[in-house]
């Protein structure tokens, strides 16, 4: 075959083909979406624990809120161990995750809490089990390290929202029965009402570049998506096409600054369709006079970057948050301070 003519045949496999090579040059299948099945009334859930511990006081409330939502529970056999910072060793914590997506009674695996731990079981996660049983994930802050993980060496759809241990509020109730159990499309989420009312400068909502724009959700706690560059969990590389989320707690600007400088170094934002920031509660510098204002900080990162970018949505390490499917389409409004979800998380 000339050159020029292997040069075009493989210009149009490339175009129609449905896969990609890795390094030995055999075929990896593209990466498909998998939705996991929606959740009923009476569906029974595992409660597990695969970062931090909680007190047994703490633990009995999670319970609770599960069982007051309609749902059986099931808890790990290690959800309720403590060592140290840690809910258990790596191994107990790993097994607990394991057995509750290989128990085919279990509809939804439902973290207690976040705290620190996640990141250290990523590289022992059986992901080939996790594809075959796709099933709800949810939670947030150090389960993000889960979150993006699973989501993008699976195609999972996995859920940011409240942690068994949170306060459920009504509007965290709303919006989470309305995404995991009676999902329309499509589904716009507003401020909660409280968090618009609270007097803290933190809950105002800000825009940072007004604008609308659709994309793929992907993001979450900003402490672990920037622990997690250089690593092989990392966020892609290009996030074209992507709305990013980001939300943090207890974080002066100067951290956020950090965090941010370290996270734009990491990935490409070029062609990012958009940037949601939830409430970062407690981000207020201890020094006024020598730390930039939080927004002045999002508006330095983010402001040049010529897509909508929004703060204070309401998700985060707040009483009032809502559910976030990562890895649907979604489009973001700067406008109207709103998050609409194109496409249902589960099926």
């Amino acid at each position: 075959m000339k050159r020029r003519d292997f040069l075009k045949s493989a210009a149009v496999m490339a175009l129609v083909s449905p896969f990609v090579f890795g390094a030995n040059r055999r075929p990896i299948p593209m990466l498909r979406i998998i939705k996991p099945n929606r959740l009923t009334e009476g569906a029974t859930v595992a409660l597990i624990a695969p970062a931090s511990g909680v007190e047994a006081e703490e633990f009995e409330k999670a319970l609770q809120n599960l069982i007051n939502l309609g749902f059986k529970v099931k808890p790990g056999k290690y959800a309720r161990e403590q060592r140290g910072f840690l809910a258990g060793s790596d191994e107990e914590r790993l097994a607990d995750l394991h057995q509750a997506f290989s128990d085919r009674e279990v509809k939804a695996v439902w973290c207690v809490r976040g705290g620190y731990g996640a990141t250290r079981i990523l590289p022992y996660l059986n992901y080939n089990l996790i594809r075959r049983n796709p099933k709800i994930l949810i939670g947030y802050s150090d389960i993000t390290a889960l979150h993006i993980a699973i989501s993008q060496k699976t195609g999972l759809v996995t859920f940011h929202g409240p942690v068994a241990a949170s306060s459920f509020s009504d509007y965290t109730k709303k919006h989470l029965i309305n995404t995991l159990m009676n999902p329309t499309v499509p589904y716009t989420v507003e401020i909660s009402p409280d968090n618009a009312a609270n007097e803290s400068s933190l809950y105002k909502t800000q825009t940072i570049r007004a604008g609308k724009c659709r994309g793929t959700l992907i993001g979450g706690n900003l402490s672990l998506l920037a622990a997690l560059a250089g690593t092989s969990y990392a966020l892609k590389r290009n996030l074209r096409g992507k709305i990013l989320f980001i939300e943090d707690v207890n974080e002066p600007p100067y951290r956020i600054d950090r965090m941010l400088t370290q996270l734009k170094e990491s990935v490409d934002l070029r062609g990012i369709s958009g940037i949601a920031l939830g409430v970062f509660k407690g981000g207020s510098a201890d020094d006024a006079e020598t730390s930039n204002p939080l927004i002045d900080v999002f508006k330095e990162q983010f402001g040049k970057l010529g897509v909508p970018v929004v703060y204070g949505l309401s998700f985060g390490h707040i009483r009032d948050q809502f559910t976030l499917p990562v890895g649907i389409k979604a489009e973001l409004d700067t406008e109207k301070a709103t998050l609409t979800f194109l496409e249902s998380g589960v099926k």
